[in-house]
């Protein structure tokens, strides 16, 4: 038996790819939709996020543009806010919200907020667990070891606890971008449901990423015979 070609795989999977691929429709979709409509504060993205970070004292993170399509993210080692073409310079209504989200990571890290500390302390596990598990999983079915299995298993658990952990701090930054977005006064409760849509879009992205890695997880103890008797 084959991962790739496994046809359980899939099954166990259907519900994560349709999710993710619907999310990633709603993300193009509001993406394009709250790009149509400049805010009327007149910032940029970019502005908007040093904006939101000032509102809280934070005036030493700095801000840069990064190549890529909605490629923006906090750095928290190096408190560095990277934020893509369509967001750095744009005064969309998009570019404001996905700022001032990526704003609100910067906030959560100077706050110690659990979740994201949490977040970081898992990234080299779900990084280390990702790269190797199925590797050590296949090598186990490969040799019928057992032992194996299990520490591949136990390896991709790694990547499901990062997800996990990770919805709490995405949903979090958001609420705290429409919240700071709007106390600044860089949106007004007008244009607040549009930013509205943006973010919560982009939810759904992490929400299925999550969703992914706990069905494949289930896939796994079920081929290995720790989820049900199946042992093929």
């Amino acid at each position: 038996m084959f991962f790739g070609i496994d046809p359980v795989y899939f099954v166990f999977l259907a519900p994560a790819m349709l999710l993710a691929a619907w999310a990633q429709m709603r993300v193009q979709s509001a993406y394009a939709e709250g790009s149509r409509y400049r805010a009327s504060s007149g910032v940029t993205g970019a502005q908007a996020a040093a904006e939101v970070m000032r509102s809280e004292g934070l005036t030493r993170i700095a801000i840069e543009p990064v190549e890529g399509y909605l490629s923006d993210h906090y750095d928290p080692r190096h408190k560095v806010l990277r934020l893509s073409p369509g967001v750095y310079g744009e005064r969309s209504l998009a570019a404001l919200g996905i700022a001032a989200h990526e704003a609100g990571h910067a906030l959560q890290d100077a706050h110690g907020y659990t979740p994201l500390t949490v977040r970081n302390l898992l990234v080299p596990v779900a990084g280390f667990g990702s790269s190797v598990a199925w590797i050590v999983i296949f090598a186990g079915f490969l040799m019928s070891w057992t032992g194996l299995v299990i520490a591949g298993i136990a390896l991709f658990s790694g990547v499901v606890l990062f997800q996990l952990v990770n919805l709490p701090v995405e949903f979090d930054a958001s609420r705290r971008a429409r919240a700071h977005l709007l106390s600044t006064g860089l949106i007004t409760p007008d244009e607040e449901p549009v930013v509205a849509n943006v973010l919560n879009a982009a939810a759904w992205t992490y929400v299925a990423a999550t969703l992914s890695s706990v069905l494949t997880l289930l896939y796994f103890l079920f081929r290995s015979g720790l989820l049900g008797n199946n042992r093929d």
